[in-house]
């Protein structure tokens, strides 16, 4: 379908409040990453002695990341929760309730009694917490995307979108750094720290979305009626096929980093516990990187479309999928951080800066939230099981199970792309540039901003 929204009294150049809501956008994303992955972080490094500590190290490795998984499974849920009432009632509400109810989620795990303190209780609680942590986080990124995106100009769609996008990779870098540093601290603190440290970006994040305008998009459709009474049995009965392309699209980028970031450290770290260090901070640098190469995989988007891009990333992930454990095999600090910066700062950039714009475009204004949201955390909650099935791999194959297991999911998004039409093609681009420039001429010779009365857009609902 088309990248242009419906037709209406909106400007192709965008609201006035949109590089603040795509930064604020951004800035959300950032910590809702910070403590979905502080977790992922914790999972592979302690959690599996401190709540599971009567397992073998093996078992209680499987029962740490079945843990981190938890999560993973609720993300669909909050998807689709998240998703209808921010078609149904607006993107704002949903984006400052999501951050509420991660914070007070990751905040509390921080504060958790251990198994030694209060037996089997701990890991019912850290389970009960990682549950909300999967709602609130499959809540927020639907909202987020789409916000950014219906604020944006039209003919920078890719790069506004990717910019909330960035706050993937900026937030697994706080809390890998946050983490780096805790490591260094005495017993408990060492994973507490970063939990309760997260009560600080959550204060400043609520600040500044509290502060942001709803998007016109959302207010046109709602103006004219036009809302959904069940977005999400709307999305399900009209747009199903939208969401299993979402879904083929997003598994490889779930794989990309959990295989990468939660379970490659903990392989690593397990195998060679001087290294520990070096991986955290390979992740911390990696993921600086990415911040750069996924809001300039977005705004490449905008030049030469979406498909070209995710077509070569499942590529090199396809290419990566045995070199990646083979380097890390070597024990050699450089070609571990070399793993990671290939794995996350690239490959797994290049795929998130796409998908901001490319999983958006597959759905209409009414639906969109409820069908981006849906596909991405359905393919999320698979990618979760991705080191506990690595892991299981690895027990029974060796390091060439993670591998295939890796290989297998990038093939799946190439398909995925190669299925997917191009939503940004270059007669879409031409027609909206025209757009741009009449409303550029319209606006300099009335002295003072206009809205164009836009034409629709080819194929659009």
């Amino acid at each position: 379908m088309s990248t242009s929204a419906p037709a209406g009294r909106r400007s192709v150049l965008g609201s006035k409040d949109r590089v603040k809501t795509a930064v604020a956008a951004g800035l959300g994303t950032s910590v809702e990453n910070y403590d979905f992955i502080a977790y992922g972080t914790a999972s592979a490094l302690y959690f599996g002695a401190v709540f599971f500590p009567e397992s073998d190290r093996f078992v209680g490795t499987l029962l740490s990341f079945a843990t981190l998984a938890v999560g993973f499974v609720m993300r669909p849920l909050g998807g689709a929760i998240g998703g209808y009432f921010a078609d149904k009632v607006g993107r704002k509400p949903v984006l400052v309730t999501a951050m509420l109810v991660m914070g007070a989620a990751t905040f509390l795990i921080g504060a958790l009694p251990t198994y030694e303190q209060v037996g089997v209780l701990a890991p019912i609680l850290l389970v009960a917490l990682r549950m909300l942590q999967g709602l609130a986080f499959g809540a927020e990124w639907g909202g987020a995307i789409t916000m950014a995106y219906e604020h944006a100009p039209w003919h920078r769609r890719g790069m506004f979108a990717a910019i909330p996008q960035s706050g993937n990779p900026l937030g697994i870098a706080l809390a890998s750094g946050v983490f780096a540093w805790s490591d260094t601290l005495d017993g408990s603190w060492q994973w507490r720290t970063p939990f309760l440290l997260s009560a600080v970006l959550v204060i400043v994040a609520l600040i500044v979305r509290s502060r942001l305008t709803e998007s016109p998009e959302f207010q046109e459709v709602q103006a004219s009626g036009k809302t959904e009474k069940n977005p999400l049995l709307a999305t399900l009965a009209g747009d199903w096929r939208g969401i299993l392309r979402v879904i083929a699209l997003r598994v490889v980028e779930s794989f990309a980093y959990y295989s990468t970031a939660t379970y490659l450290l903990n392989y690593i770290t397990e195998r060679h516990p001087d290294l520990r260090p070096v991986a955290l901070g390979a992740i911390t640098a990696a993921s600086v990187l990415a911040i750069a190469v996924t809001f300039l995989a977005g705004a490449l988007t905008d030049r030469i479309g979406r498909r070209p891009i995710y077509i070569t990333a499942c590529t090199a992930a396809i290419l990566f999928a045995f070199p990646m454990y083979l380097l890390a095999n070597s024990a050699q600090p450089a070609l571990v951080v070399t793993v990671f910066i290939i794995g996350i700062g690239l490959i797994h950039a290049s795929l998130t800066g796409t998908q901001g714009s490319l999983l958006t475009e597959q759905f209409r204004t009414a639906t969109r939230t409820s069908g981006a949201s849906l596909g991405y955390q359905v393919a999320a909650a698979i990618g979760g099981f991705a080191p506990l099935l690595a892991a299981a791999l690895v027990g029974a194959f060796g390091w060439p199970g993670a591998a295939v297991l890796y290989l297998g999911a990038a093939l799946i998004g190439l398909v995925g792309i190669l299925v997917t039409k191009e939503t940004w093609g270059r007669q879409e681009r031409e027609r909206v540039l025209r757009l741009v420039a009449e409303e550029g001429r319209a606006q300099t010779a009335a002295g003072t901003p206009v809205n164009a009365v836009l034409p629709p857009s080819p194929g659009s609902r």
